[in-house]
């Protein structure tokens, strides 16, 4: 992973951790908590998709559908964890 890929991971991840906040009902994190999820769900969502060969490409717009996706199944098993 390049540095530049990593800074644009922490940019996207923040800001798409609060839409996934928004998204998964159930889960009070608050902004920094949210931020916070949403950069780790960036990485977790770019090292899935990585894998599976990147179906979206690498533009930006991925960049949100992967961090997106991962920012929610991390709150999907922070909610499981909880219960």
């Amino acid at each position: 992973m390049e540095p530049g890929s990593i800074i644009t991971w922490v940019i996207v991840g923040a800001i798409v951790g609060l839409l996934a906040d928004w998204a998964v009902k159930g889960i009070k994190l608050g902004l920094l908590g949210a931020i916070v999820v949403g950069i780790l769900g960036g990485f977790l969502g770019g090292w899935i998709f990585g894998l599976l060969g990147n179906p979206f490409g690498a533009t930006l717009l991925a960049f949100i559908i992967y961090a997106f996706i991962g920012a929610v199944i991390l709150l999907l098993i922070l909610r499981a964890l909880r219960r």
